[in-house]
């Protein structure tokens, strides 16, 4: 188990922040208040210039985290980890402060783990080394050739990249940034990572205490659910495993994602209760994060969020040093993070998201009126978030959205641990 508390050193203090916010948001009702009045005149979008873009993107595709009980394994031969040259580019991981890499807790147990083949669990491979390289050739005819927001080669100053400290999202995000900037570079690039035990990128389920016991609680109650309990029990019939083997939607569908995409010859029965094993593994990660449930998706995302929301006021923020806002931030994730984030954002298509799936937040300002707006994209593809009136969505609007869930580090220690202390004190 992962220890230790999270410390506020990963955010920086926001008290200026906040006030800038809450000026920003005063001058934005006025401003739509005068749009109201001329009629509800649509946006001139040929006078929007991108100031920032944020990309949320899950890691390429790899091998399974815990093979399944079958007689007949899926082999998963080291040919697979082949790297294609066209990917290839140095970089350099540190912690938040700059210092050395910290250890990962995770690859280490994804280590105990050899598949049949010989491959580790949770390894990054060709098929995902490609789809990262092609993530980041498509932001490069974004965000290069269509329009010339970034340099055609990698320039720290425009740049922050942070990934969680798992092998396979540092090797997508030099694939990523292979695709991107087509192995050119004009100095080092440099991923941030954090410790495990203060990870905000993903839920981190072992740091805080309210969050773990929601969740286990939530998950062996959604194994109860008729549908999803008499489902578990044909799929487990049908490709021949123990009714007592402890398996569920979630081991299933990690095992299906990762041979389809891979065109690995499967259990037949495994690829007949595909789309059903889809659909229960999304039905039960939807009954732990339960919507509805807003401390929940706090615990989950809310740091994360407010990084995100930090980046945005940055850039807004006149008085902000050069260097200190880039134009690109990037963040390598997981499919555990993108599903809470896009419900928070009211963007989630019920849907498991696929490796290298991409989150995209742009930021823009009106040359004439000087306002500010987010276009919002998941996989490639135009969302309206949640409370605003159209794709193109006002920066008040879209922080509102983002601060009902957002937590600062403070409170997120006190969410956290609010429970924890309750239950102490009853056991008093």
């Amino acid at each position: 188990m992962i220890s230790g508390v999270l410390s506020g050193r990963a955010w920086a203090r926001v008290g200026a922040l906040a006030s800038l916010a809450y000026c920003f948001r005063r001058r934005r009702v006025v401003s739509a208040e005068q749009r109201a009045a001329d009629g509800q005149r649509p946006v001139d979008r040929s006078l929007l210039q991108l100031k920032m873009v944020q990309v949320v993107f899950r890691h390429g595709a790899r091998s399974p985290l815990k093979p399944l009980p079958l007689e007949e394994q899926v082999e998963w031969s080291p040919q697979l980890l082949e790297v294609p040259p066209h990917t290839q580019i140095d970089y350099t991981v540190t912690n938040l402060a700059g210092g050395p890499k910290p250890h990962s807790s995770y690859d280490s147990l994804y280590h105990k783990t050899t598949l049949k083949g010989g491959m580790f669990a949770g390894q990054l491979t060709k098929v995902g080394m490609q789809q990262m390289f092609a993530l980041g050739e498509r932001l490069r005819k974004n965000y290069v050739e269509a329009i010339p927001f970034l340099s055609p080669s990698f320039k720290p100053q425009e740049v922050f990249i942070r990934s969680t400290n798992m092998f396979r999202n540092l090797e997508s995000t030099r694939c990523l940034l292979a695709g991107l900037f087509q192995r050119q570079k004009e100095g080092p690039i440099v991923i941030h990572t954090d410790e495990a035990s203060s990870e905000v990128l993903y839920p981190n389920y072992q740091n805080c205490w309210g969050l773990r016991q929601r969740t286990r609680v939530r998950k062996e109650a959604a194994a109860l659910q008729p549908k999803i309990s008499e489902d578990l029990k044909k799929v487990k019939e049908g490709i021949g495993v123990d009714s007592s083997d402890e398996l569920d939607f979630l081991i299933l569908l990690d095992n299906v994602a990762a041979e389809q995409v891979h065109s690995l010859p499967s259990c037949p029965m495994l690829k007949r209760f595909a789309q059903v094993i889809e659909q229960r593994a999304v039905d039960t990660a939807l009954y732990i994060l339960q919507q509805g449930d807003r401390e929940s998706l706090q615990m989950a995302v809310g740091p994360f969020l407010h990084l995100l929301e930090n980046n945005l006021l940055k850039a807004v923020d006149p008085t902000t040093p050069p260097g200190k806002a880039r134009k690109l931030y990037l963040y390598a994730t997981h499919d555990v993070t993108l599903m809470p984030l896009l419900l928070v954002l009211g963007t989630y298509d019920h849907k498991w998201p696929p490796f290298a799936v991409d989150l995209i937040i742009e930021l823009y300002q009106h040359q004439e009126s000087k306002e500010w707006f987010v276009q919002l994209y998941y996989h490639g593809e135009e969302q309206v978030p949640r409370g605003c009136p159209d794709k193109l969505c006002p920066l008040d609007t879209f922080l509102n959205t983002m601060s009902v869930y957002s937590l600062s580090p403070e409170k997120y220690n006190r969410l956290c641990s609010q429970a924890q202390e309750m239950e102490i004190g009853n056991e008093e």
